[in-house]
């Protein structure tokens, strides 16, 4: 909507023209009846049933440079069921609607049409229509159609098929009465359109002219203007308002005799308020509701494909505009065609995104979607939606959708609340919402998207609501004799007034802007900080024009580190989005041209809230209500009610004029293709001013002077040195303050809900996630960095002030070279863990809220606080000799603030330095260096004073020690903001592969690899290099590490390899996993394993380094049969360790947001449910008594199998027999089957997916799988009945002993009231049973 842009026509017209054409179309007398081919096969209906080709019978004028007059795409809209006919026996009444033309420079005219039906007394038409119904008639007599005319719906197969497929669109035949013509007895009625064609869509003017045109049309000689006197005033002596403008002008009255009608239009001043929109919001939620409206925005923004459908055109229309008016300040760029007539619908088969309405009788062929599953589709008659697949939640919804229906109350506004023809999913508060279920399928049981046929189904008829309350309620009532009619008057009477048609159209407007704005202010909340993320350009204009294609305009990656992340399933699709990329790409071109008027409007209500709440990047992840309607309200209400522009009113333009006309009549070309003399002026002198004072001193306000005066304005003028230095202590301050209030928030949110139990409370944390609190933080930085400010340069004070300290540092020591692995480690004392890993001074300190006690206790015992780099070097200044790395020694990673900077401005995925500063606070944050790095970066101070003025924050030493001091508080808790925010980053990974210290099993002959699975993602299998056992590789970042499976391919003389732990390490972050191992990988060694999955675990900061290849060079607790084993564990011991391994997957389950660990870990980890069962299952294990060889757990599953398989052949026949005479027990024994089945497919698919993995590997898959195919507990009791059970197991084991058994089934039953998901590193490839 360009509503606030004068159309220039030239020096001699300005402003523009309120219509450009009146248009008459209807039926061309002389050229006859053509049946129009794009309607359907005409030869099926009835003639009166069938559409004709019309024609435009005239313009006025003849033309217009600045809007070229397309005849045949007017007619087409003005006329979009074609020319039809009827008779007196049908409904007549005039019908009006609304449409667009689009060129092919996007530019838009608006047309404005009126439908009316005349008699039609050509006597040559009248005959033809008459023969074609004979001809009709005689068709159906010869037997050609063996039956009357009936409706056609549902006629044809196709209808029953979906969308992407054909299927016919029919109209809706009227009955056989009405469809048959007799020339004798009947009147022949045709259509004709009276049109106008503007350049803005004033549609309440545009509507009152044309009805108002059409009733004036002299039937008897009388008093009375003619009509080419009332449309000649219309074309060319009403102009456009001038922005902040109102007009009054005159269109004629509802009756010949009476005065002309007085109307007001007005135009909106830019940018204090929004575009005009002359479109009734109002009735876009009264006929689909607030719910439904709502996901039709949300598949406009993320560029869906839009089907709108109803039966009426006037109604596809104001959809298509009010919806695509709410996208402001975005702007749909897509194919746009809110009536598409029938002979364009070719165009559904467009495989692009597109706002289209279909009406509801179209008859048109067969109609083709590209893809229904990017369909969003709209049936606005019976307020049903059915959504894309996969819909991201627009942020804040539901919170948004109250806030909407509290204004549509406000104003009265009619609105179904989620009606049947709706169902979303809001489980769990799940992000993604299932399709909206067809109509009639209730609420509770939504459905899938798969075909559109039910919601496609025209012809079946809505079902009158029912309510048999209701009905004994109004039996009761006629029974006491009450009158239900006097009811119905008496609640007429006490309705409000009757509102006039111009005081409902000023309704109108008022609620379109408060509604408006709510929209608006969405999109400010969402985006208050997106100019710090626009990447501006460093070529001239023809430069970026011609690279547009391949440049990065705007910083995506760091935008969405910093929004919550149940937003950013919305978000992430919405910047890859043509609207937003548009709006970002005019913000670029402002710096060689004017600004887009859209975003200066943007821009003055981010302007506007930055003043309220300050210049944050971050905003509140809480709701935040708009604010702006009363302003914009007050501004339109004042302009409606001061009308200070005037057009000249109609005066008679023809000297002699026809007394009377039968039908409306073609108009007088010559008269109307005569521009006034007055329009070659440029005095304005064909309409005149009524300058209406606002103030009563009789002086005009101009919008500069309605404005109190901001207080900077005076700032730098009136108030002395000593009140400056008053306001700049008090800002210093109010920075420390909230430095303390987000350090303390970070810590206690961290901390979780056991917070509660130290006094700060729970219920305000729950709204704020840690991606939040980190992003505030960032943003908090820059506040502090850019106060005093003396020149700044880029976006990013901080940024900018690291750079600059990188450059000096370098020129100061140009020959030092850094090397990349090497960085003094991050080193902690230990301590005892009593809360939450933290000391008890600790714990007090953050209960008594006491930051300097937390400060002064990380002083002393953090000693990574302490160490210098100079110090740190000095410390491992042997290792850092060593010219090659052995196994026995990991290299401690850099932790200067040089290296880190080097480390983010590696990072190819972020494009501005205000997303390079925020990537550097949240690593240093996550290595526990932030505060360290600060004190540094500070600590030169010949660079503080170049860049800073004294007053600045940074000049202040108290406030800076005190800010520096509550940032080392963030050392007590653990981070991964950086790990978790950027997952496209490519990172550097070293392996430590610490093999057996014996010399016979610590090389191997074979080509060996390693996968490494973490949150983010997974690598595929990478080579170790020969007799390496150390490596470094690059992959994308993995996120937080879980698992590591090594293998190799058992070649070469010796092939048998002992590996006791795997140390994997990012070489940004410095997070290092160990991966405990102590197996043999091999054939014919141990469990003839040469792949191996292991479950990591990360290394605590309080480990050294030395600490760390000690432990890794001790093997771990060996669960090798080979070796023999002691059962150390009692029956209870098992029990107890077996309940903590199902009751911690449990937890996990249940926890809102899981945090620390994962599934994989629960499962497979040291103390996990794998383990567990592994230990349950070789208690009273039989096999090293009974046997020569060492048999596995695996060895008894698979003996239980073929146990499993003899008993189901044989009980076969049995279950055919019993099959007819015992029903009950078919049951059970469908639930054994299936069980005993389930369980020997589980088997075979693990036998035969990996030949690499060893039997105890098999076993842990095979419980994995079991867990998620729920089958665990549910086995046990056929594998307690099994015969090898007897064979190789003693009574006191699990198995057989009854106690214990039913506490094992018990134990594990809990598992099934979960969806478990496991990762691909663990599944191998076999996927669910189920």
């Amino acid at each position: 909507m360009n509503g606030s842009l004068d159309m220039i026509r030239g020096p001699e017209q300005h402003p523009s023209r309120f219509a450009d054409y009146f248009v008459i179309c209807g039926l061309d007398q002389d050229s006859g009846l053509e049946p129009d081919r794009f309607f359907g096969d005409s030869l099926q209906s009835t003639p009166l049933d069938r559409a004709y080709k019309g024609t435009v019978l005239g313009h006025y004028p003849d033309s217009v440079p600045w809007n070229h007059f397309d005849k045949h795409a007017v007619c087409m809209l003005c006329l979009p069921s074609g020319l039809r006919f009827r008779t007196q026996k049908h409904s007549i009444e005039p019908s009006f609607h609304s449409f667009v033309l689009t060129k092919e420079d996007g530019h838009r005219t608006y047309g404005f049409s009126l439908l009316f039906y005349e008699e039609c007394r050509n006597k040559k038409i009248c005959h033809a229509m008459q023969t074609l119904q004979s001809m009709h008639i005689t068709e159906l007599s010869s037997g050609q159609n063996g039956t009357p005319p009936i409706p056609r719906r549902g006629q044809d197969g196709h209808n029953t098929r979906s969308l992407p497929r054909h299927f016919k669109l029919s109209a809706h035949s009227p009955g056989a009465a009405l469809g048959y013509y007799d020339y004798t007895k009947d009147k022949l009625l045709v259509t004709k359109s009276i049109s106008l064609l503007c350049q803005q869509p004033y549609l309440h003017a545009a509507r009152t002219f044309l009805t108002n045109l059409y009733k004036c049309v002299p039937r008897h000689p009388g008093p009375g203007l003619s009509l080419e006197s009332y449309v000649y005033n219309l074309l060319y002596n009403v102009p456009i308002p001038l922005p902040g403008k109102s007009l009054k002008f005159f269109v004629p009255n509802d009756e010949p005799a009476k005065v002309p009608l007085e109307l007001v239009i007005h135009q909106p001043t830019l940018p204090e308020e929004l575009p005009m929109l002359d479109y009734p919001l109002k009735d876009v939620f009264s006929w689909l509701g607030v719910d439904c409206v709502i996901q039709l925005f949300t598949c406009l923004l993320l560029e869906n494909q839009v089907l709108l459908r109803s039966a009426d055109f006037q109604k596809l229309m104001v959809v298509s505009e009010c919806i695509t008016a709410l996208l402001f300040p975005f702007s749909w760029q897509h194919v746009y065609v809110p009536i598409l007539p029938a002979s364009l619908h070719h165009f559904l088969d467009a495989p692009v995104p597109f706002v289209m309405g279909l009406h509801a009788q179209s008859e048109g062929g067969n109609l083709k979607i590209a893809s229904e599953a990017n369909l969003c589709y709209v049936d606005i008659d019976k307020q049903s939606i059915q959504l894309p697949e996969e819909l991201p939640v627009f942020p804040h919804r539901l919170q948004f959708i109250t806030e909407i229906r509290d204004l549509l109350n406000k104003f009265k506004v009619p609105h179904p609340d989620k009606t049947d023809n709706m169902a979303i999913n809001y489980f769990n508060g799940d992000i993604m919402t299932s399709s909206l279920t067809l109509p009639g399928s209730g609420f509770h049981h939504p459905r899938r998207k798969h075909s559109l046929h039910d919601v496609l189904d025209w012809d079946r008829p809505d079902p009158e609501p029912h309510s048999e309350t209701l009905q004994r309620i109004v039996d009761i009532v006629k029974r006491t004799g009450v009158n239900l009619g006097d009811i119905d008057s008496v609640d007429k009477t006490t309705k409000e007034k009757i509102l006039t048609a111009q005081e409902e159209y000023h309704d109108t407007l008022i609620f379109n802007n408060a509604l408006r704005e709510i929209f608006l202010n969405r999109f400010v909340q969402i985006f208050s900080s997106y100019e710090h993320f626009v990447i501006q350009p460093s070529q001239d204009k023809e430069e970026w024009l011609c690279n547009r294609d391949s440049m990065h305009v705007f910083d995506k990656a760091t935008f969405l580190s910093d929004q919550p992340a149940q937003h950013l399933p919305f978000l992430s699709r919405f910047l890859e989005s043509q609207m937003f990329a548009s709006l970002v790409d005019n913000k670029v071109l402002a710096a060689w041209s004017e600004l887009d008027p859209n975003i200066r409007v943007f821009d003055q209500r981010i302007s506007q809230l930055k003043q309220r709440v300050g210049e944050g990047i971050v905003r509140s992840p809480c709701y935040e209500a708009c604010q702006a309607v009363t302003a914009t309200q007050k501004l339109l209400e004042q302009r409606l009610n001061n009308v200070e522009l005037e057009a000249v009113p109609p005066t008679e333009i023809l000297p002699h004029r026809a007394a009377y006309f039968r039908s409306f009549p073609l108009l007088d070309g010559v008269a109307l293709n005569k521009e006034p003399t007055q329009s070659s002026r440029r005095g304005q002198k064909q309409w005149k001013y009524k300058m209406k004072m606002i103030e009563a001193s009789g002086k005009l306000q101009t919008p500069q002077e309605s404005q109190s005066p901001r207080p900077q304005t005076k700032f730098s003028t009136d108030m002395s040195p000593a009140l400056i230095a008053q306001a700049n202590w008090t800002f210093v301050e109010k920075l420390l303050k909230d430095c303390k209030s987000k350090t303390k928030r970070m810590l206690v949110e961290k901390m979780g809900s056991e917070a509660v139990a130290l006094g700060h409370g729970g219920e305000f944390l729950s709204d704020v996630e840690e991606n939040t609190l980190v992003a505030s933080l960032c943003d908090l930085l820059e506040r502090v960095w850019s106060h005093g400010l003396q020149n700044k340069q880029g976006k990013s004070a901080l940024w900018s002030h690291l750079t600059t300290y990188q450059e000096l540092d370098e020129c100061n020591d140009a020959t030092k070279s850094i090397d990349p692995n090497f960085l003094t480690p991050d080193i902690v004392e230990k301590s005892s863990n009593k809360f939450f890993g933290f000391p008890d001074l600790l714990v007090s300190s953050i209960k008594s809220s006491n930051i300097f006690e937390i400060a002064s206790y990380l002083k002393e015992n953090f000693n990574e606080t302490e160490v210098s780099p100079t110090r740190g070097r000095e410390r491992h200044k042997s290792s850092g000799e060593r010219k090659s790395v052995g196994p026995e020694h990991l290299r401690p990673l850099p932790d200067s603030l040089i290296f880190d900077i080097r480390n983010v401005q590696a990072m190819t995925d972020i494009k501005t330095h205000i997303g390079y500063a925020r990537a550097w606070v949240r690593l240093a944050l996550e290595k526990k260096l932030l505060s360290r790095h600060l004190k540094t970066l500070l600590s030169d101070t010949a660079l503080v004073r170049s860049q800073y003025k004294r007053s600045a924050f940074l000049r202040c030493e108290e406030e800076k020690e005190q800010f520096l001091y509550h940032l080392l508080t963030l050392n007590a808790v653990d981070y991964f903001c950086f790990t978790n925010n950027y997952p496209t980053t490519k990172l550097p990974y070293r392996v430590v592969i610490f093999p057996s210290r014996k010399a016979s099993a610590a090389t191997t002959t074979a080509n060996s690899w390693v996968a490494i699975s973490g949150t983010l993602c997974e690598t595929n299998p990478v080579s170790i290099p020969k007799g390496a056992l150390e490596f470094v590789f690059h992959h994308r970042n993995l996120g937080v590490l879980s698992t590591l499976r090594i293998g190799h391919d058992n070649t070469g003389l010796s092939p048998k390899w002992m590996v006791e732990h795997i140390v994997v390490r990012n070489e940004v972050t410095g997070h290092t996993f160990k991966f405990p191992c102590g197996r043999w990988l091999g054939k014919g060694i141990d469990d003839g394993s040469t792949e191996r999955l292991l479950v990591g675990a990360l290394v605590p900061k309080s480990i050294d380094n030395e600490e760390l290849v000690e432990s890794c060079s001790t093997p771990p607790r060996c669960r090798s049969p080979s070796i023999p084993r002691r059962i150390t564990l009692t029956h209870i011991e098992l029990q107890h360790m077996l309940g903590e391994a199902v009751n911690a997957i449990v937890k996990f389950h249940y926890r809102r947001e899981p945090q620390d660990g994962s599934l994989t870990a629960l499962l497979c980890g040291e103390s996990g449910l794998v383990p567990s069962l592994e230990q349950t299952f070789l208690f009273g294990f039989k096999s090293q008594r009974l046997f020569g060889k060492n048999l596995y757990v695996w060895d008894y599953f698979v003996r239980v199998k073929e146990n499993f398989e003899i008993s189901l052949l044989e009980e076969m026949d049995e279950y055919s027999q019993r099959l007819s005479r015992d029903r009950r027990a078919l049951t059970e024994n469908n639930q054994r089957f299936n069980i005993l089945r389930s369980y020997c497919h589980l088997i075979d698919q693990i036998n035969t997916c990996s030949q690499a993995l060893g039997k105890d590997g098999k076993f842990q898959l095979f419980i994995c799988l079991g867990a998620r195919e729920h089958l665990l507990h549910r086995m046990l009791s056929p594998m307690s009945e099994a015969r090898s059970t007897v064979d190789m197991y003693e009574e006191i084991s699990f198995l057989r002993s009854p106690q214990l058994l039913t506490f094992l089934i018990q134990i594990l039953e809990p598992l099934d009231e979960f969806h478990i998901v496991l990762e691909k590193s663990l599944t191998q490839g076999i996927s669910s049973i189920c």
